[in-house]
């Protein structure tokens, strides 16, 4: 079998309801993983790729037999991304599901560096997964233990008697297969200085024979080793580590191994600090290197004992058991130097250690040995408890009690600092600042304290030390306090708020304990029990001085909640004042109506258009202006001092360098509100956007957020990172969704179908000579030109998909018969309108539907258009009219209607072509499934069949966690694949042509 291209990652996610099973290869990176049906059934069909035989053992019978199946075998490097999915697969087979197991666990291996050089049986060059920990050993062989029968189905030959590959090795040779494949990048001969071990192809390195054995040595032999630290001249429990005769290791203090502790040379109960060395001998430090077997961990000796060769231990490390130890040795002194006298010792006992020594390894010493797979052991009667966390409060406050009022800071404004100071304590006793102050004098890492002798690291109590009472801002505090957890020098440490601080904290996080907002007088209308729940959040937190973010789904209430909070602000002296509300021109009309229905009495004002004003503000005015107005007029919005500013569909200020969100950052206010469906379209850096302009600070920087949370939380590897964002964020952003429990349980049901359609045969040949020319020139661009090229191409095959005349940008075009879209639609608005349904149809191209509008009217069909030119005036009326039943067919444009809108007037919604992000296709059904919808909606996608369109449907209804990480950049995101998958995605197939 040859190891075949896969040109179709997409669709190729459909072998992971096929069997799975792992071909090693020599070397170990030409080995594959092959999928077969163990139905029998047809394997999915994927052009350019072959499908050949393979042997594998099933059951026939009372027994098993040799049978060849049809088969597709992946390289290990294309096979990757398919296993790692295969898992999420709901049907998906249990051979394909061990093997992505094992997956994730080749790329945390590698992830970690776990990669050791060597050659393969036939001296090329190859990597391999090593020095593993004990822990990965047991996770290898639980995994192994897991291995269903399909997964190790191929024979190890095709003579009989038939034997399988044993499981635990067939896994190992797949790490060893990943380890080899995934170092292999276009930028890896220049890390290593030329092809060997970098580039794809074997390189033939016989000469490399001695030293590949002796990188090997130890880690095939199943050697590991620890330092065991001990300490003279203090009276101290040995360390207990099991030996190969069953007893004991450990130094006591007299150098002996009884294990008993000698009488405390000092007594008991001695108060202050004494720091060994005064009128006494100094301690001693030095490290013992002790062996493991990986194989047995409960065989442990020195390495000392390794060279004599005598004992229990006699041969219980192989025969070449000095050098495996020196080997590894070797990797310990590379990782910490001081280790590096023992690699020229005669017999490498131990090592003496200074004070700086000890006190690196106290830190980053047993960092760096950890990552190398090397334990440090202290002794058990040194006390290593002291733990330090940082104490966050008002500066007159700490451990005081808890207040609100006039010490209370604006969280906006920031005109306020807290301190910020250490707590130290040994095991739960705090240590007091002269304590504190020995210590760091005493610049040692050993020192009795309090009866007890204490390690500590000399260099981290100074660092500590440095901060100590240092200010931070409230919002920065707050954050903290919310976390759990603060970074100090790029380093983590644990947070304890304390007066009101500690206080705010438990208001923010537990809200039910607060007597609830009642629903304000002046409001006329009944609030359902979510948006009751809503407002009350919304008052708690605004009143605070904090931004928030009202995420419910499209269509739940956001507006008349926020009118109510509106309402209830301004009963207090300290909250009231106008409120600006900034919202697309679209929305403005739906404002003012809701405001006036809903609030009657209240004044509103548009700050809109030439003729705008903010002369004689009443303090508990509503002002409604758009983002672009805003963008023109900030300066004149800024001198408003006003009570709240909130920001509508808040997802147009998601890139927070745009002018408007600049513009934006500028209007002071007692409290910020955002209100959005979607405060996350694309990925978490909108997020931060979003909730950086409700409360500054809170989120920290763009730069620091990506790093600290956005990238951990998005590639789903750090679930701590996202806790810690969960709590961080959970109080500012209130996200409740249609299907949630209790929240809109009288909404009718929601129908979607993808309506699939032929093309007419003008539509099949244009497509085809489109992708053609493209894919040529495409060839030959270089990458600038080449993603234009992209972009043409894709936007170019779905105007062909709609109309042709659309792509030639006809004039006059004549409509009918030339389009599979439009006479379905012409079919379904024929059936739909015959029962006296309303129906909505959107497009993303206005040059579409101004067709449509020329087609729909020709045939005698009532129909009005709105689109992103549309007036505000008339795009009021064109709802009216719509909502009154006038008009039964609402053109819209995607992107200028798709938000805020209420057209629950329609029972039908039509997505005449696709948009790239189905968040946005949604944010549009919702301008008819939204609150006062009484009827069942359904929702119709028009698809061209066997087109781009198809795939990009496909993947969505198929794959829809891939479609959120591939399409959320829409067509940008595109323009990076590959000529090969470029044109497998264009491709016209199937009974399109």
């Amino acid at each position: 079998m040859q190891s075949v291209p896969v040109d179709r990652p997409l669709e190729i996610s459909e072998l992971a309801r096929c069997c799975a099973v792992f071909v090693p290869g020599t070397p170990a990176r030409t080995g594959g993983v092959a999928f077969w049906r163990p139905d029998g059934g047809a394997l999915p069909a994927v052009a350019g790729r072959r499908v050949e035989d393979l042997s594998v053992v099933r059951p026939a019978g009372a027994g098993v037999a040799l049978v060849r199946v049809p088969a597709v075998l992946l390289a290990v490097e294309e096979a990757l991304p398919l296993l790692t999915r295969a898992r999420a697969v709901p049907d998906g087979h249990r051979a394909a599901t061990f093997w992505g197991a094992a997956a994730l666990l080749a790329l945390r291996c590698v992830a970690r560096g776990l990669l050791l050089p060597g050659l393969s049986p036939e001296d090329h060059d190859a990597w391999r997964i090593g020095p593993p920990a004990p822990e990965d050993l047991e996770q290898v062989r639980r995994l192994a233990a897991s291995m269903p029968p399909e997964a190790h189905a191929v024979p190890v030959d095709e003579a009989l008697p038939l034997r399988l590959p044993d499981p635990e090795r067939l896994l190992r040779a797949f790490l060893d297969a990943v380890a080899d494949a995934l170092p292999r990048t276009p930028a890896a001969p220049l890390m290593a200085g030329g092809p060997a071990y970098a580039a794809p192809q074997p390189r033939y390195l016989p000469g490399l024979r001695t030293w590949a054995a002796g990188v090997a040595a130890g880690h095939d032999a199943g050697v590991r080793i620890s330092l065991r630290i001990e300490v003279s001249g203090l009276d101290l429990p040995e360390i207990e580590m099991p030996r190969a005769d069953g007893t004991m290791t450990g130094p006591g203090t007299d150098g002996s191994r009884s294990g008993e502790p000698a009488a405390d040379a000092h007594g008991s109960g001695a108060p202050g600090i004494a720091v060994p060395g005064a009128g006494r001998a100094r301690p001693g430090f030095r490290a013992v290197p002790q062996v493991h077997r990986v194989s047995d961990p409960a065989l442990v000796v020195d390495a000392a004992d390794v060279w004599a060769d005598s004992g229990a231990s006699r041969g219980a490390f192989g025969p070449r058991a000095r050098m495996d130890v020196l080997l590894a040795l070797r990797r310990a002194a590379r990782v910490w130097p001081p280790l590096t006298p023992l690699l020229s010792a005669t017999v490498p006992d131990a090592v003496e250690l200074l004070d700086e020594e000890v006190s690196e390894l106290l830190g980053e010493g047993s960092q760096a040995l950890a990552g190398a797979g090397i334990e440090v052991h202290w002794p058990r009667g040194l006390a290593r408890t002291v733990t330090a966390r940082a104490v966050v409060g008002p500066p007159r406050e700490a451990g005081g009690t808890a207040r609100f009022g006039a010490d209370t800071p604006s969280f906006l404004s920031a005109d306020a600092l807290l301190t910020f100071t250490w707590w130290f304590a040994l095991g739960d006793q705090q240590l007091t600042r002269e304590e504190l102050d020995l210590l760091a004098e005493a610049d040692r890492p050993l020192v009795r304290l309090r009866d007890q002798w204490v390690l500590i690291d000399p260099r981290e109590l100074r660092r500590a030390r440095s901060q100590q009472d240092r200010r931070m801002t409230p919002v920065d505090a707050l954050g903290a306090a919310l976390t759990g957890s603060t970074e100090v020098d790029g380093r983590r440490v644990d947070v304890r708020p304390t007066g009101w601080l500690a206080a705010l904290r438990e208001r923010l996080t537990h809200p039910g304990t607060q007597k609830p907002v009642e629903q304000p007088a002046a409001l006329d209308a009944t609030l359902r029990d979510y948006q009751r729940r809503g407002l009350d959040w919304l008052a708690r937190t605004t009143a605070l001085g904090l931004g928030c973010c009202l995420a419910d789904d499209m269509g739940l209430g956001k507006t008349v909640t926020l009118i109510a909070l509106h309402l209830h602000r301004q009963t207090d002296a300290s909250t009231a004042g106008p409120t600006l509300v900034v919202c697309p021109t679209s929305l403005m009309g739906n404002w003012q109506r809701e405001i006036e229905k809903f609030a009657p009495g209240t004044p509103v004002r548009r700050f809109h258009g030439s003729r705008r004003d903010l002369e004689s503000l009443a303090d508990g005015e509503f002002v409604l202006t758009t983002y672009g107005t805003l963008r023109l007029d900030a300066g004149r919005l800024r001198k408003v001092p006003w009570g709240l500013v909130v920001a509508d569909e808040a997802q147009h200020v998601k890139n927070p360098y745009s002018a408007t969100a600049r513009a934006l950052r500028t209007i002071d206010a007692r409290a910020r509100v955002a209100l959005t469906g979607t405060p996350v379209e694309n990925n978490l850096s909108e997020l931060w956007a979003i909730l950086d302009w409700t409360t500054p600070g809170l989120l920290g920087r763009l730069g620091a957020f990506r790093t600290r949370y956005a990238r951990a939380v998005e590639s789903g590897g750090d679930p701590a990172a996202a806790e810690r964002l969960g709590r961080l964020v959970g109080p500012f952003l209130l996200r409740r969704r249609k299907s949630d429990p209790g929240i809109a349980p009288e909404l009718p049901p929601k129908t979607e179908t993808d309506r699939p359609v032929a093309l007419t045969t003008e539509q099949t040949g244009l497509y085809e000579a489109v992708v053609r020319e493209t894919l040529a020139a495409i060839a030959e661009a270089d990458d600038m030109a080449r993603r234009g090229l992209i972009v043409k191409l894709l936007t170019g095959l779905k105007q062909i998909c709609n109309h042709p005349a659309q792509y030639l940008k006809e004039e006059r075009p004549r409509t009918a018969g030339r389009s599979g879209k439009l006479e379905l639609l012409d079919e379904l608005l024929d059936t739909l309108l015959a029962e006296g349904a309303s129906v909505l149809v959107f497009t993303q191209y206005v040059r579409l539907a101004r067709l449509l509008e020329q087609h729909l009217a020709a045939r005698g069909v009532p129909t009005q258009f709105l689109h992103g030119g549309t007036p505000v005036a008339q795009r009021e009326d064109l709802v009216r009219r719509f909502q009154d039943g006038e008009v039964p067919v609402f053109l819209l444009s995607l992107r200028a209607a798709g938000t805020g809108l209420n057209l629950t007037r329609a029972e039908h919604v039509v997505h005449y072509d696709r948009w790239w992000n189905p968040a946005v296709e949604a944010q549009a059904t919702d301008r008819a499934y939204r609150i006062g919808q009484t009827r069942p909606v359904q929702v119709h996608r028009l698809i061209a069949e066997g087109t781009i369109e198809d795939r990009i449907a496909d993947m969505l209804r198929r794959k829809q966690d891939l479609a959120d990480a591939v399409l959320g950049a829409g067509e940008a995101a595109l323009t990076e694949l590959t000529d090969a998958e470029l044109a497998d995605l264009v491709e016209l197939r199937g009974d399109a042509r």
